[in-house]
Formats: C-alpha cells, sequence, structure tokens
C-alpha cells in the first residue's frame, strides 16, 4: 500500500513538472550587479550609479542575447516588441528623484513585490507639481528580469529604504518626511518607522505615511512555500522554484513569480508585528506617524482583514484613516458573488468602530444610481462625483494608484489606440478559450482605479493638513 502511493506521488510529480512551462533566459540568468545589504553602497547616488551597472549589464546579458523564438511582439525582453520599456522616454523601471525648489516636504515612493517604480509614477508626478521634492525607490532584484525574486531579501529592500530616507532627509534639511507605499512598500515603510521610533535610533522620522493595499497579512501557506524551492535545488530542478512562470508582456512589473518571494514577504510581515509588540517600550518620546490607507474590500493578494486587526487596530490613537472600497452592490443582488465572499465582505463593512483611527467605506449599498457614498465611521455621508463603473463588480490588489487614464494598465475604452505601446487595461475580449498567448485570470483582473481622483484629492488634503 505505502509503495503503491509512493510510486503514484512519483507519478503525480513527473507528470507536475512536464506540466510546468519551460523556463526562458529571464528565468535563469542572475544579475551580478544587483544591490544587496552587504553592498559596499551607502548613498542615493552611490545607490543611483550601481543601478546605471546594472541595466548595463542586463541589456548585455539579456536584450543582446533573446533567442529568435522568443523575439515576438509582446516580450518585453524583445526590443521592438510593443511591451518594452526601452520605447518610453523614461525608463519607470529604474529609480528617480524629482527635485523642487523650496518644497513643501520630502516622500519617498515604495513600489511592490515583482512592481517597479512605475505603479506609483503617477503618484510622483501630481505630488512633485503640488510642491514636493519626490523619490521613487526600486527595490531590489526588481524592474530588471524575474530571476531577481529568487535570491532577494526583505533585509536588501529595507537597506534602499533607509538610502532613500536619508538621502531626501539632507535634501528638504528640517521639512517634513512622507513615505508612501504600495503592498510590499507599505510593509516597507511601515518597518522603516518602526525602527526609526526606537529610543536608540538616529534615523530619520516620517511625519505622515501614506498606503496602497499594503500588504500586513499575506497568504497562511506562505512559510511552507519556502520548502518547494528548496526541493527544487536540492533535485537540480529550477522550475520549483517558482510560484507562476509565464509570458512577460508587462512593461513595469513581472508575471512570472518565484517561490522566494513569497516567503520574504511573509518573514518581513512577520517581524513588523514582533515590532509592533514592543513598540510601547522602545518608542520613548517620539510620536507614531498619521497613517492614511486605501483598500479593496475583496484583495486575492493580502488579507483586507489583516490591515484591520494587525496594522489599524494596533496603532496607538490619532487622525489615522482607513478607506476601503466595497463591491459593486449590483453584483451581489443578482447572486453573481460567490457567498463566502459575500458574507466576509459583511463582516469587514461593519467592523466595530475603534476610537483609534477613522474608517471610511466607499459603497453603493444603499444607492439606485450606481455612485458610491462615503461612510465614515459607519455614518452616511457625502455622495462621490464617480459612478460605479457597471461592468467593474469590484477594485483589486492592482489597481488602487493606477490613474483611468493611465498609458498601460488604464481604461482602454478612453485612451487612444496604440500599436506602439502595449495596453493592458481592458483586454477581457471574446471569442474560443485556449487561443491567447497571455492566460484569461491575468486578463480579467481589474487594473485601474475609477476612483483614482477621490483618492489624489484625499492624499493632498492629508499631507495640507498640519504637516
Amino acid at each position: 500500500m505505502l509503495l503503491g502511493m509512493l510510486l503514484l506521488c512519483i507519478i503525480l510529480f513527473y507528470f507536475y513538472m512536464h506540466s510546468m512551462p519551460t523556463l526562458s533566459l529571464w528565468h535563469t540568468t542572475l544579475l551580478k550587479n544587483e544591490f544587496t545589504e552587504n553592498s559596499n553602497v551607502h548613498t542615493f547616488k552611490e545607490y543611483i550609479d550601481l543601478e546605471k551597472k546594472l541595466f548595463d549589464e542586463l541589456e548585455e546579458k539579456i536584450y543582446n542575447k533573446v533567442p529568435t523564438n522568443e523575439q515576438n511582439s509582446i516580450n518585453r525582453y524583445a526590443r521592438n516588441s510593443i511591451s518594452s520599456p526601452q520605447k518610453w522616454k523614461i525608463n519607470w523601471n529604474k529609480s528617480f528623484e524629482l527635485p523642487i525648489k523650496n518644497p513643501k516636504a520630502g516622500i519617498v515612493l515604495i513600489h511592490g513585490l515583482s512592481d517597479s517604480p512605475y505603479s506609483l509614477h503617477s503618484q510622483a508626478i501630481y505630488l512633485h507639481k503640488h510642491g514636493y521634492w519626490v523619490i521613487g525607490l526600486r527595490m531590489p532584484g526588481h524592474g530588471t528580469i524575474p530571476s531577481g525574486l529568487r535570491l532577494v531579501k526583505w533585509q536588501d529592500m529595507a537597506k534602499v529604504v533607509k538610502i532613500g530616507m536619508k538621502h531626501i532627509a539632507k535634501k528638504v534639511r528640517n521639512k517634513p518626511l512622507i513615505m508612501m507605499g504600495y503592498s510590499t512598500g507599505a510593509t516597507l515603510a511601515l518597518h522603516y518607522t518602526l525602527e526609526a521610533l526606537h529610543k536608540e535610533s538616529k534615523l530619520p522620522l516620517p511625519k505622515k505615511l501614506i498606503f496602497y493595499s499594503p500588504a500586513i497579512g499575506v497568504s497562511k501557506a506562505a512559510p511552507l512555500a519556502v520548502w518547494q524551492s528548496r526541493i527544487g535545488k536540492l533535485l537540480s530542478l529550477p522550475r520549483l522554484e517558482w510560484n507562476s512562470i509565464e509570458l512577460e508582456f508587462d512593461p513595469f512589473k513581472y508575471n512570472s513569480f518565484a517561490v522566494n518571494a513569497a516567503q520574504q514577504v511573509y518573514l518581513l510581515s512577520k517581524k513588523v508585528q514582533q515590532q509592533f509588540d514592543h513598540l510601547h517600550e522602545t518608542s520613548v518620546h517620539k510620536t507614531f506617524p498619521t497613517v492614511l490607507s486605501f483598500s479593496s474590500i475583496v484583495d486575492n493578494t493580502v488579507s483586507t482583514s489583516d490591515t484591520i486587526h494587525k496594522l489599524y487596530n494596533r496603532l496607538p490613537k490619532g487622525k489615522h484613516n482607513l478607506v476601503l472600497f466595497d463591491i459593486q452592490h449590483h453584483f451581489t443582488h443578482n447572486n453573481l458573488i460567490k457567498k463566502n465572499i459575500v458574507n466576509d465582505t459583511e463582516k469587514i463593512r461593519n467592523i466595530p468602530l475603534n476610537s483609534n483611527y477613522t474608517f471610511t467605506l466607499i459603497s453603493d449599498i444603499n444607492s439606485t444610481d450606481n455612485y458610491p457614498q462615503e461612510f465614515k465611521n459607519h455614518k452616511l455621508g457625502k455622495i462621490l462625483s464617480s459612478p460605479w463603473p457597471k461592468d467593474i463588480y469590484s477594485l483589486s490588489h492592482l489597481s488602487l494608484p493606477i490613474a483611468p487614464n493611465d498609458k498601460v494598465y488604464g481604461d482602454n475604452i478612453n485612451l487612444p489606440t496604440s500599436r506602439t505601446i502595449i495596453q493592458l487595461g481592458r483586454l477581457a475580449i471574446y471569442g474560443e478559450r485556449s487561443v491567447f498567448e497571455i492566460s484569461p485570470a491575468l486578463l480579467l483582473r481589474q487594473r485601474w482605479n475609477p476612483f483614482h481622483a477621490y483618492i489624489k484629492k484625499k492624499v493632498l488634503e492629508f499631507l495640507q493638513n498640519k504637516l
């Protein structure tokens, strides 16, 4: 019996391995000029200099060596493809700095896992126009090739955040410091803040924190994922180091995802909870920054419930604000939303009030015309000026920071058609299945935020309020 079960497992494992896509050059190549916490780099200038060497190496090892059979029109690593980031005047895969005379404050932007600085570039542009000195940091392992996710450690990323904060503190001198983080970028900003709050820390402390889809809680299976990668290395099966291996058609985000990346987010989020455990005994005479966060009530990447219970319920009392975007209730009335999702969102929607922060829900639950309303601590507030688009049932983890007019991820219906740059905002087109190179799951996920103008207004009001 035991022998039979073992044989069955071997057979299933064999077919599983052969069902996985083949690894490409960008999955197997490792770039030597990538930053780690042990790199001899201590300033933002030194980081930018190393980054230049890294992108030169990317050119040499990847762009110059893409096999002929992978030189297709949507491969981001094929020079003339519509997905190539080299077609852009600014390559938003790289770190950037937007200086300004007499800034109101300095703001450091930190993108999420498998992302690049592009994900927050629209925020960088409007913040700079409103008088803020802005730095967008490229996290190690990102913006180049997916193989960077195989080896990156959260400590590498945390070190770059420190470099960025020290740099901007010198540039704006006595002006306030702000941190804006998306997904894992929010967790990195929170880790930095909790370290800066330590009574013995000399790190510059931010005044305010702004988060999009913060990665406070991740899948409970994340701690187990590392064993898949270890078995892959032990058996010389590199495909086991990957959760997913996809065609790389996105110019500013990896589609393939390494097991190690999920492990690093888990370890970072665990570290943040340990820091919270010791917050009161270590942060003597230091004030916790005010926090503003935006999340979707449904999020398939991180836990919205953990954002409430493991972040906001642990914050010291302050003028913090958590803004959640509900699902569109037109779809629940038609019984199209899964029952367990309806039950979970109902629990979150009716969370008990907490005096430490303001809970703001954006919902069309009582609307008859698709215009959502703002509920503050369960009390009805103003009606938003933008309606729920009828064909969008919810926001997503990806969509929160993205403007409708984003050239890559925006609402393609309202964008000029371009054959030179890929447009991924609305690719839900109809036909037979198993035809497209791109999987349906990647096509259907919401990528832009119809309420981006509302968020932009909230961010600017938050920053201008008693900085």
